[in-house]
């Protein structure tokens, strides 16, 4: 179990690097480098079938600004789970939510030609404030939370979702340490058919070091290695796993996550860079999903993304970049046939994830007998007894006899 602060600073730290573009920069230009990612993952042709109109998903982060450009009227503000009375008129509240839902759902502005474009961009945000951003003037009174509090706001973060109609759960955030609460709290996401996506983390390869080809695999950040969460790594222009994206087992796909340009709360664009922005990408393409097969069970969701990825691994897994980028169109596909195969599977039941329960023990292997059967035996064993024991003395007899 790690340090509170330990545990506090890792819940903040899924966006590795930022960097703000020139005041000047004019909003066209930012769609303009928009065109790589939404080409790596194949979005536009994904678009053409739907924009997620329908599909509620839940940001669970730092806060998101409902009134910047390019998110005006697509954002539910959520509770603030996070303890401290940060107003969110304050520029240090809602920074990296803010850039995160603008990837998710941002819709540009000037009738939609100008902005950020976000892969689901007929999508509702619902905005769940459960960290707060590491500038946050009551940072350092969220640090010295307990563990348990700060976990716990996670998992009511997550049960608030579910409960008001989130499709998706979208966490660009990390924690060092499991908890049974957020566990019991994905347990009834997943049985209620919500697909949750989270970051993978930004330890690089073995000890933090940011190579990702060396030294063993990377400390697995919560709520990526959690079952059932789907785990996003992060690539770069070239498709090339970043260098700060975690090495581990958790690792299911990547998306773009280095200089990804996003709008900020400031209504400023900025290029962020790290498995958070990878994260609330591949939650749009989940998004893209539910809009079109809104029954489809989160494992199946996670099948069709996995499945249909572009830049395959050469043994088809590799623990940095999962099973590959994910291709939104291809995973549209492939979850309209999956959708057809089970008609039925509109939610997977906790048990499957997380281990059966009472009805994942097998039967005894003989079954339960009735007074009858017993009586019966207990007769057969008192008349054993008593032959046994005549033989037993006749033989001390005749032993007796020859000597």
């Amino acid at each position: 179990m790690l340090s509170r602060g330990r545990v506090a600073l890792l819940a903040v730290l899924c966006c590795a690097a930022v960097l703000v573009l020139p005041t000047a920069a004019r909003a066209d230009s930012i769609r303009n480098n928009q065109q790589w990612v939404l080409s790596m993952m194949n979005v536009q042709a994904a678009w053409q079938l739907t924009e997620g109109a329908g599909v509620k998903i839940a940001v669970l982060d730092s806060g998101v600004d409902p009134y910047v450009s390019d998110l005006t009227g697509s954002v539910i503000t959520g509770p603030d789970y996070t303890g401290v009375d940060t107003r969110s008129a304050n520029p240090n509240w809602g920074v990296h939510g803010t850039w995160m839902a603008s990837l998710i759902a941002g819709h540009g502005h000037d009738n939609g030609v100008d902005g950020i474009i976000g892969i689901a961009p007929q999508a509702q945000i619902l905005s769940i404030r459960v960290i707060p951003d590491r500038a946050d003037p009551h940072y350092g009174s969220y640090e010295r939370e307990p563990e348990t509090r700060i976990q716990q706001s996670l998992a009511d973060g997550i049960t608030f979702a579910v409960r008001h109609d989130a499709k998706v759960i979208s966490m660009s955030i990390g924690y060092g340490a499991p908890s049974a609460a957020v566990r019991k709290a994905l347990q009834f996401a997943y049985s209620r058919g919500v697909v949750v996506v989270a970051s993978a983390g930004n330890s690089g390869g073995s000890g933090g070091s940011g190579d990702s080809g060396e030294g063993g695999p990377s400390p697995e950040s919560f709520p990526a290695d959690y079952p059932g969460v789907i785990s996003v790594g992060a690539v770069g222009t070239n498709g090339e796993v970043a260098n700060f994206s975690s090495d581990n087992l958790s690792v299911q796909v990547a998306a773009p996550g280095v200089s990804v340009p996003a709008q900020g709360r400031d209504g400023q664009y900025w290029w962020v860079s790290g498995t958070s922005p990878a994260c609330a990408l591949v939650a749009g393409v989940a998004a893209l999903i539910k809009s079109l097969y809104p029954g489809l069970a989160p494992d199946l969701v996670a099948s069709a993304l996995t499945s249909t990825t572009t830049n395959r691994p050469a043994h088809g897994y590799d623990s940095a970049v999962g099973f590959g980028i994910v291709d939104a169109s291809a995973a549209l596909a492939k979850a309209g046939q999956l959708a057809h195969e089970h008609p039925g599977a509109t939610g997977v039941a906790a048990q499957t994830i997380f281990g059966g329960g009472p009805a994942a023990i097998p039967p005894d292997p003989v079954g339960p007998r009735g007074s009858g059967p017993l009586i019966l035996f207990s007769l057969l064993a008192v008349i054993c007894l008593a032959i046994g024991g005549a033989a037993g003395t006749r033989l001390v007899t005749t032993r007796r006899a020859r000597t």
